[in-house]
């Protein structure tokens, strides 16, 4: 017998195993799908806020922090409620329960990243903001917006909790419930946080990104929020197109972050035809785009772990 091939055997063997515990933490497009058809099928009537279909989403999302090891930071286990008001039609439901699902990865670090993406939608068009004149009624699957962001947030918690390592950050992983309604649920957890807002180095924010348009790119809005990020972003490149935007104000979740003076970072692919319509669908998902959008924000808190802890002055 060949005294080198057990060695080569061993070899193989860890180069395997190498390989396997790699691509465990790899983004995966079929995740990507799974959480998108889930998320926006017809049987979850649009995720609109006090919804049962909303609540079919939270718990969801909550089963996902679970099986992923995120510790409950919620106000109850993963679960933060609130109430949010429907401001823009009269119905007779317009105070509505809403909630917040977070879960923190522990890296024994004393200051921590938050990344967020909000979970509701517009239900069938009764609690407004339908751009089609005969929405009401329809059901508003909101594929991208924001079913996109639900997947990129679940496959970070899933890629970071694999690394069992510690590392300079914690993340706090934050479902957002009544966007739609105002930022509700992002203002309340800013006004609410169960974590010091002073040990928050950062926010990621993710509201539709699932139609990348190459024309356009991705927008990466918030870049000059702080000090730190031209120099996490130096040597950052992506197969996509990526536009770095300076005001982080506006558009989404990031906005309640942003007005308590922490920076933020929010990725977008911008409007398209389908926005607040009935016909926001899965199959409409570009998802290669969508791993290469999630891969290129897995770069930007990658470069922030590793410049440790920096100075992230706030800049307006």
């Amino acid at each position: 017998m060949n005294k080198r091939r057990p060695i080569l055997y061993a070899l193989t063997s860890i180069l395997f195993l190498a390989l396997s515990l790699s691509g465990m933490a790899q983004i995966q497009p079929k995740n990507l799908k799974k959480h998108i058809y889930y998320l926006s099928s017809d049987q979850m009537k649009g995720r609109g806020t006090g919804s049962k279909e909303v609540g079919k989403a939270a718990d969801y999302i909550e089963k996902q922090f679970k099986k992923y090891g995120l510790t409950p930071k919620g106000q109850q286990g993963y679960r933060q409620h609130f109430e949010a008001k429907v401001r823009r039609v009269v119905v007779p439901d317009s105070i509505r329960q809403a909630t917040n699902i977070i879960g923190f990865l522990d890296k024994g670090a004393p200051y921590t990243i938050v990344v967020g993406a909000h979970y509701d939608h517009l239900g069938t068009g009764h609690q407004g903001s339908s751009k089609d004149s005969l929405g009401v009624g329809k059901i508003h699957n909101g594929a991208d917006d924001n079913a996109s962001g639900v997947a990129g947030l679940l496959e970070l918690a899933r890629h970071y909790s694999a690394d069992k390592t510690p590392k300079p950050y914690n993340i706090l992983f934050i479902a957002f419930g009544a966007e739609e309604l105002g930022l509700v649920g992002s203002k309340y957890f800013t006004e609410h946080p169960t974590l010091p807002l002073e040990n928050i180095q950062w926010m990621l924010n993710m509201d539709m990104i699932g139609r990348y348009n190459p024309d356009n790119g991705v927008a990466v809005i918030g870049y000059g929020t702080s000090t730190a990020f031209p120099q996490i972003f130096a040597d950052i490149q992506s197969p996509l197109k990526f536009n770095l935007s300076k005001d982080g104000n506006g558009g989404s979740d990031q906005t309640s972050f942003y007005k308590k003076n922490i920076p933020v970072l929010f990725f977008h692919t911008g409007g398209h035809e389908d926005y607040h319509m009935p016909t926001d669908d899965a199959d409409k998902i570009n998802y290669e785009a969508l791993k290469a959008i999630i891969e290129l924000e897995v770069k930007v808190i990658d470069n922030s772990m590793k410049q440790g802890k920096m100075n992230f002055t706030w800049t307006n």
